[in-house]
């Protein structure tokens, strides 16, 4: 399992700024709540240790908003591979890999509506602003997901 800041380290890695594929602080937080998500569904266990909670932009890691909150809605500089000063396991790369195939192209605004149409964040936000997202809500909702697919 990862500190969620090492998986928002990792996406700012693979951002570029001024183009689709730069990170705002609301794209980080979503892409760190997909990231979680589809661990969940693919590995049956959390990627990250800590809670995700359904605020009205959607999922957001707390220990992440005081730390990105002050970029507003500014593109969030990348960092380098030597920032990177820690271990990732092939199965938890594969599933950031994943999340960024899938999402790093969508800007903050559209993966805020995404999650709004999806049952984890509107389970928690249905019993209350900042109300913890379920780790089984969002496991049974992607999983439902992965075997659409097939």
């Amino acid at each position: 399992m990862m500190e969620v800041r090492q998986v928002a380290l990792y996406f700012r890695n693979k951002s570029l700024p001024g183009g689709k594929f730069s990170i705002t602080h609301l794209k980080l937080q979503k892409l760190v709540y997909y990231a979680q998500a589809w661990s969940l569904a693919i590995e049956g266990e959390p990627i990250i240790n800590s809670d995700l909670e359904a605020w009205l932009h959607g999922p957001v890691s707390r220990e992440l908003y005081g730390e990105y909150r002050n970029y507003g809605s500014q593109e969030i500089p990348p960092v380098e591979d030597h920032e990177l000063k820690f271990r990732i396991d092939d199965t938890d790369k594969k599933i950031l890999d994943g999340v960024w195939e899938l999402y790093g192209e969508f800007d903050g605004k559209y993966l805020e509506t995404l999650t709004h149409k999806e049952s984890p964040w509107i389970n928690a936000w249905d019993r209350g602003m900042n109300e913890i997202i379920e780790l089984d809500d969002m496991e049974q909702y992607y999983s439902g997901l992965l075997q659409g697919a097939n």
